[in-house]
């Protein structure tokens, strides 16, 4: 066979270089702008009026210098002889008389005036404000595109995929002229492209399976957008489906180690189907290119929360499965929370934190070694927003304090609370990015800019639970947490043994490709020239993963599978099968003779080979 052709290139982006803007909106934004030639106007107004206030105070100043020839006398006289009548001229008195008249009269004036003008700032800045959120809300329509700009590309997508499967697939887009930033058009692409995907791969069933169990034939996929309300948007797909099974998905998280089995057993349904969005939970059978390696929905979860947005699913078995995406209109702004911890200002975003909370330090129960706390009958565990993000304690901050504050951040199924110094307040705040120096800064999804001028860090809330694992509790704060230093040099000393990795492949084209991609990510790497040769290899010596082509000479890939299946000393060994035979009936047969995964040469990607290698080798 021929050797595996190099990855596609990327498509292009949506809209890439430019942007087609209607001109109606074009035309409120320029008169938007044209209104702020009134604002230029009134603020040179005000800066005369300060000229004006600043001159009144230098003409007060003037007749002070005047009285300085008077005032060292008589506070010398004053001093010399406390009770004698100070020695004063006529004309010295008058003078000071007269100042102390008129420096009464400007006070009266200045205090008049600046009154005025804090009025007249006070009705700018409204006004100010007003014009600014105005040409604000216009600029973020400028940067609006429909959805239809990213959906377009799925029906195509969708007939392909159901034709490489022998589906039959309907897919029913509704909303489409709903608008959102492009930005977040743009980065929802990817997640978007992976949950249809899902969806036609294993959400919906073969056509005779279908009408087996009383369905037409032909599956439907839904894409719905609206506006659920003036800031956020609501983004369904559903799919009529065979549904998720929560059972194999709590089967799946017991054995990658997400949960014990006791812990399954006491999940709701909601919880069990949320569990999918965990890192190597997958209900596929094996991995291909399309799906099954389980890191597709964490990745989708991932995004959508670094967008602002929160993602969900249910299901019902036999009739089909929904995902609920709720994202912002914009990323630009939004809501945070501005709190102290560790004598610093951080922001966390509103939508994540469920609650802002003050507690007793009595409150707190220990258990399995980590503070507790019950919050309307649910026991959520309690760490340090300081001891999270790795700072000391605050300098001045009350240890014994009896009250301590805290918020309740919840995402991906967790709730936890996070004891903080002091919340400040709820504000809407701006985001900057890091730029890409800073691209990726774990805990720290951007900064902000306060209105004192202070750059102020904004806080990834699904970092922030992912790293409650390394805090230490708030009963006994210690500077800097040290309970995940020690297992990191254990582990990292095992990872640095590089993993054995068999190629069968009787091609030495494909063969030597495949062997040239294992060993620069750093496997070791032994060959066999067809399945006799590989089995021989596997009874010799041991490896971590075999890499195997089905069409070779005396003993086939399913053959090699089957046999390594049938071994008690091999039956745990994970196998990828790389080959041309691209059918549904030759995947389902390395489904039942035991590969793990299912890649078409016609489709490599040697990115895509490398992330199932590293998922089934861990």
């Amino acid at each position: 066979p021929a050797p595996p052709p190099a990855p596609p290139a990327s498509p292009p982006t949506l809209a890439a270089g430019s942007v087609r803007v209607a001109t109606a909106k074009l035309d409120t934004l320029f008169l938007q702008a044209e209104e702020m030639l009134a604002v230029k106007l009134t603020l040179a107004q005000r800066v005369a009026e300060l000229r004006d206030l600043l001159k009144s105070l230098e003409l007060e100043h003037k007749d002070w210098e005047k009285l300085q020839k008077i005032l060292p006398a008589l506070r010398k006289a004053a001093a010399a002889a406390p009770d004698a009548p100070l020695p004063l001229t006529h004309r010295q008195l008058t003078d000071l008389l007269r100042f102390l008249d008129l420096a009464r009269a400007r006070q009266t004036a200045l205090t008049d005036r600046l009154e005025t003008l804090t009025r007249r700032l006070e009705q700018d800045r409204q006004s100010l404000g007003s014009k600014v959120d105005n040409l604000l809300d216009d600029m973020k329509k400028v940067l609006m595109l429909p959805f239809g700009e990213l959906l377009q590309i799925f029906p195509r997508m969708v007939r392909d995929m159901a034709h490489a499967q022998n589906k039959e697939v309907e897919l029913v887009i509704r909303g489409e002229e709903v608008e959102i930033d492009r930005r977040i058009l743009e980065a929802l692409k990817d997640p978007l492209i992976h949950l249809v995907r899902n969806s036609v791969d294993h959400g919906l069933e073969p056509p005779d399976e279908r009408q087996r169990v009383g369905k037409p034939r032909r599956g439907t996929i839904t894409l719905t957008v609206s506006q659920r309300s003036a800031s956020k948007i609501e983004l369904l797909i559903a799919d009529d489906g065979a549904g998720i099974d929560e059972e194999r998905v709590k089967a799946v998280a017991v054995k990658e180690g997400h949960l014990t089995p006791a812990e399954a057993e006491s999940l709701s349904e909601e919880e069990a189907l949320s569990l999918i969005f965990r890192s190597a939970v997958s209900t596929s059978p094996i991995v291909t290119d399309l799906s099954g390696r389980g890191l597709g929905l964490a990745i989708v979860r991932e995004r959508v929360e670094s967008l602002g947005g929160q993602v969900s699913v249910s299901s019902v078995r036999r009739n089909g499965t929904t995902f609920q995406i709720i994202l912002p209109v914009t990323m630009s702004t939004f809501r945070g929370i501005l709190v102290t911890c560790g004598g610093r200002q951080f922001v966390i975003p509103t939508l994540n934190v469920e609650r802002v909370l003050r507690f007793r330090r009595s409150q707190l129960k220990r258990v399995e070694n980590r503070e507790t706390l019950i919050v309307n009958g649910d026991l959520l565990s309690v760490v340090s927003l300081a001891a999270v993000l790795g700072l000391p304690p605050a300098p001045n901050g009350d240890q014994s304090s009896e009250f301590v504050p805290a918020l309740i951040l919840s995402g991906g199924g967790r709730r936890v609370v996070f004891a903080v110094d002091a919340v400040v307040r709820e504000q809407e705040v701006l985001v900057k990015g890091l730029g890409r120096q800073l691209a990726r800064v774990r805990n720290v999804a951007g900064a902000t800019v306060l209105g004192s001028g202070q750059a102020v860090p904004i806080l990834h809330p699904t970092d922030l639970l992912k790293s409650v694992v390394k805090a230490t509790t708030i009963s006994a704060p210690s500077p800097i947490p040290q309970s995940a230093a020690a297992p990191e040099s254990a582990l990292a000393a095992e990872e640095r043994a590089p993993k054995s990795i068999l190629v069968v492949e009787d091609s030495i084209t494909s063969r030597t490709l495949l062997t040239n991609v294992l060993e620069a990510a750093g496997y070791r790497v032994k060959t066999a020239v067809d399945g006799v040769d590989a089995y021989t290899a596997l009874k010799t010596e041991p490896f971590d993963l075999m890499v195997s082509d089905i069409q070779m000479p005396r003993m086939d890939g399913f053959e090699l599978t089957a046999k390594v299946r049938a071994d008690p000393n091999l039956s745990d060994l994970p196998v990828v099968l790389v080959t041309s035979l691209s059918a549904p009936e030759d995947r389902e047969r390395g489904i039942e003779v035991g590969a793990d995964a299912y890649i078409i040469k016609s489709s490599f990607d040697q990115t895509n080979l490398l992330e199932i290698v590293a998922r089934l080798i861990q």
